[in-house]
């Protein structure tokens, strides 16, 4: 047996351990993986539950009913409201400590009529060593998280992904839009949808790998490959960019030359705060 599947076995023997779980579902591949575990290991007893909110970008809860489907998994859509909650909209880096507990929360208080005794999340070994105030919610609401117990890191699970025949085992990452705007900057439904339009449009010429950055005074930092870089400096695709994006409602249009990276925002991060989280993860 490779490691792979001796992980994927534990992986389901841990499911099956909890006799029915509700997975936080947002479709991108480690929520899939873990909803795909809970229905092989659980059946019926497993529900996907997708929160939606201004967070959540166009077009990912159509993917998060396909993708329910297609695994063959309960799937519900529930709301959720952390834009009425001031610590969320003010956008510290705890920002995403609000909004998981807000999700997890809602839940947490729905599980007797759910018909589930736990709730989990898809939070995979790598994330263990990245600024994630998430998964402290998490562990306040008791959240499991099989594929970091698991020992599941994010290249793993893809291969696991890709093993089931899931769609998204190569979908790029696409966190909350609320991740786009620079900490500090408060967190509105209206500065979203100016990333989720611009990033969109990124899309559509055929960028995969796409990041707008939402910075003071209605900046948008795009992030693309670093190769791709120069296809973007080029007439008159600048120019169809830069008219694109203050559609959008930017008012200046930047290009990031270090490209694309995951969670480049976290550089703004106090050190302390990193080191506080990887201890507690």
């Amino acid at each position: 047996m490779t490691d792979l599947t001796k992980k994927r076995d534990r992986l389901l023997a841990l499911i099956e351990s909890y006799g029915s779980c509700a997975v936080a579902f947002s479709a991108g591949v480690d929520s899939t993986v873990v909803a795909k575990a809970a229905q092989l290991a659980l059946g019926d007893k497993a529900l996907a539950v997708t929160g939606d909110s201004p967070s959540l970008a166009e077009g990912e809860l159509d993917e998060a009913r396909r993708l329910a489907k297609l695994i063959g998994i309960r799937h519900r859509v529930i709301r959720t409201d952390e834009q009425n909650q001031p610590e969320y909209v003010r956008n510290a880096p705890d920002r995403c400590y609000h909004c998981k507990t807000e999700l997890f929360t809602k839940i947490a208080k729905m599980l007797d009529e759910l018909g589930v005794a736990v709730i989990v999340s898809g939070a995979n070994a790598d994330d263990a060593g990245d600024y994630r105030p998430g998964m402290k919610a998490a562990r306040e609401q008791r959240v499991r998280s099989p594929l970091l117990e698991c020992g599941i890191t994010k290249a793993e699970l893809r291969e696991l992904a890709a093993q089931w025949e899931l769609p998204v085992w190569d979908k790029p990452a696409m966190p909350c839009l609320a991740s786009r705007i620079a900490y500090g900057v408060e967190a509105t439904p209206e500065r979203m949808s100016m990333v989720d339009d611009a990033e969109r449009y990124l899309r559509s010429l055929g960028f995969r790998e796409v990041r707008v950055r939402y910075h003071h005074g209605d900046v948008a930092r795009i992030e693309v490959p670093a190769d791709a870089v120069p296809s973007l400096c080029q007439s008159p695709r600048r120019e169809e960019v830069i008219a694109q994006l203050k559609l959008a409602g930017f008012k200046f249009v930047s290009l990031d030359l270090e490209g694309f990276r995951s969670g480049s925002l976290n550089t703004l991060v106090p050190a302390e705060l990193l080191a506080e989280s990887t201890a507690r993860s």
